[in-house]
């Protein structure tokens, strides 16, 4: 491994670090007695609505996959797919089945609004 391949696997070390400790915050959180169903409602909506990266959290981590698997399509061994499609379909069931259902879990604890 390269100095510079180290260097870029401490970042990312220190990154899922931090991101780490932000999800342990948020668990802390819904922790709370006080925590009611509005507001457990609008914290996993957060997950999914942020408006600073497009699409929430969960769409920033498929993202991160979906650059992963393109990454995979040109190195992996005979090119056959066998990196790459994991990730893509990781990546698809984060924002189609992971993200669906906190939509609908949402939903049921406080509907905003949906008739």
């Amino acid at each position: 491994m390269t100095a510079a391949a180290r260097t870029r696997l401490d970042r990312v070390r220190a990154s899922v670090g931090i991101a780490s400790l932000a999800l342990q915050q948020i668990e802390d959180d819904l922790s709370g007695d006080d925590v009611d169903q509005e507001e457990l409602a609008a914290i996993l909506r957060e997950l999914i609505e942020d408006t600073d990266p497009p699409g929430g959290f969960l769409a920033s981590v498929a993202q991160l996959l979906t650059a992963a698997a393109h990454r995979a399509e040109r190195i992996e061994p005979d090119r056959d797919g066998d990196a790459s499609c994991p990730l893509h379909e990781a990546a698809a069931l984060i924002t189609d089945d992971v993200g669906q259902r906190l939509i609908w879990a949402a939903r049921a604890l406080h509907p905003q609004g949906d008739s």
